[in-house]
């Protein structure tokens, strides 16, 4: 990775901690923009569920890419990508990294789950060897070229802490830029993944997770460089439409809501219609 050309390590090295929001689809990802944040999180999970179905790797790579893609397209911000398992072993590895990295994102993540994959605050998770996991570090890294490599662990939830933590140092040794090791259940796992692990951290901290919410500021005393908040956009995006749902359905129009709901011109310029219509 080439440190020098990558917008996500850049702006890492200027605000020593970046929050990223999670977005599903060009217009999550265009408000992400409008609220000052500066880096997205293209959530699998979110993905997943904006078709239907639940995040236990149910999509396709190239469903998955095209979503991504449009999300790329939707912003000017670096975008962080969920590439789950890889999509297969290490021989699907290289294929889904040059997608990704074609699609336009600064960084992704790999985790070693067996695949298929499922949420990693679900029970029931299973992963594959570390050393597996380290054939498929090794191979994203050879083929991502100025894309940041985050390596993902599921191990606490299925062989334990230590565990987990010596598969992150492996995952560095392997070439892994950033470690992400999901779902620590307490404010002291937290604590001991920022002494122990090496490397630059990332921590999930969606509400209602397995993991208690942290401070952003507390989080960066501890050492962790980028934050991710993959499903809360989304949640609160199905609470907003089941209400006017709701009201709908009882009045036959969305009058007695239409405060809290964007306008007409509003969502126009959103979307820039004027700069499609005048080029």
């Amino acid at each position: 990775m080439n440190k020098q050309t990558n917008a996500l390590v850049q702006l890492i090295q200027k605000e020593g901690i970046v929050t990223a929001p999670g977005v599903y689809d060009g217009i999550s990802a265009r408000l992400g923009g409008e609220a000052g944040f500066s880096a997205l999180y293209a959530s699998g999970g979110a993905i997943a569920r904006s078709t239907g179905v639940p995040d236990i790797g149910l999509l396709t790579l190239t469903e998955v890419v095209d979503r991504v893609r449009q999300i790329v397209e939707a912003t000017s911000l670096p975008v962080i990508a969920d590439a789950d398992t890889g999509f297969g072993n290490e021989v699907n590895v290289k294929r889904t990294v040059e997608l990704f990295a074609n699609a336009g994102v600064s960084a992704f993540h790999l985790e070693d789950q067996e695949f298929p994959k499922r949420c990693g605050h679900l029970d029931g998770k299973s992963l594959v060897s570390t050393e597996e996991m380290c054939k498929k570090v090794s191979v994203a890294k050879k083929y991502a070229g100025d894309v940041m490599v985050i390596a993902r662990t599921d191990a606490i939830a299925v062989t334990g802490f230590d565990d987990a933590i010596e598969r992150a140092r492996a995952y560095v040794d392997s070439g892994a830029d950033m470690l992400f090791v999901e779902a620590p259940q307490t404010i002291e796992q937290i604590e001991e993944i920022a002494r122990q692990a090496p490397g630059p951290k990332l921590i999930n901290m969606f509400y209602s997770g397995k993991t208690p919410l942290v401070p952003t500021e507390d989080l960066k005393a501890m050492g962790y460089q980028l934050i991710i908040i993959p499903s809360d956009l989304q949640r609160a995006a199905v609470t907003a439409m089941r209400e006017v749902l709701n009201v709908i359905k009882r009045d036959g129009n969305s009058g007695a809501i239409a405060d809290g709901m964007m306008t007409f011109q509003e969502r126009e310029q959103l979307v820039k219609t004027q700069e499609f219509l005048n080029p």
